[in-house]
């Protein structure tokens, strides 16, 4: 389990998505009141349940280490998950007259990396499992 390589991009990818809670994306003035303000994960409901969803399934994902097909497709779901959050993040940019990205913000993008990273070393084990039962 914790030789494998995917296992290092699953939990790097899971730590990733919780500290993304405390990180501001983007900060500017609200439309509203004029006031400078910060969109962070921890402000939004939506955010907090899909973000700690995601990286709890990542976490359990690294103890299916039998079950690689399994494996491969909560990944899939995980990048599918992480690309709704960038989207969530983007619908509550609306709400700011001008403002720019924060930093963190790259962090989603080594979130997509990490996952897709694992992925493929996953789709590489598997297949090499199926060579090795082909041969025998």
């Amino acid at each position: 389990m914790i030789q494998r390589v995917q296992t290092i991009w699953l939990l790097l990818a899971a730590a990733a998505l919780i500290l993304t809670l405390k990180t501001s994306f983007y900060s500017g003035t609200l439309l509203t009141d004029n006031s400078f303000h910060s969109v962070m994960g921890m402000d939004n409901y939506g955010l907090i349940i899909l973000t700690i969803a995601a990286a709890t399934t990542l976490v359990v994902n690294i103890f299916l280490f039998k079950h690689r097909m399994l494996q491969f497709r909560i990944c899939i779901f995980a990048l599918l998950a992480e690309c709704l959050i960038i989207f969530l993040y983007f619908s509550q940019i609306k709400n700011y007259s001008k403002g720019n990205f924060d930093l963190w913000c790259a962090l989603h993008l080594f979130i997509l990396l990490f996952i897709f990273l694992a992925a493929r070393g996953i789709y590489k084990d598997e297949k090499l499992i199926k060579d090795s039962n082909r041969l025998r």
